[in-house]
């Protein structure tokens, strides 16, 4: 599974060949959240309020990319990295 992006201890990870709607797996210590791309909400797990907060700020800045990098793992093509939150 690569990882697009990784700061402030919170790494961004998609599958190939996932299913379902448009996501990504944010991974924060213990706790994972899949996130979906286009309304921004936790379709599965949670994350600690403040890692959550600075992920929907990352995803909101780089909804574009994140869509194109789900268009490339769809076509088992790997994905683009994305810059990190600063």
């Amino acid at each position: 599974m690569p990882t697009i992006s990784a700061f402030f201890g919170i790494v961004i990870q998609m599958f190939w060949r996932e299913h379902g709607p448009p996501h990504f797996h944010a991974l924060y210590a213990e706790h994972e959240a899949l996130i979906e791309i286009r309304e921004l909400r936790v379709i599965r797990g949670s994350l600690p309020r403040r890692a959550l907060a600075l992920v929907l700020e990352w995803a909101v800045e780089h909804r574009q990319a994140l869509l194109e990098d789900w268009d490339l793992c769809s076509q088992l093509k790997p994905p683009k990295p994305i810059p990190p939150l600063e």
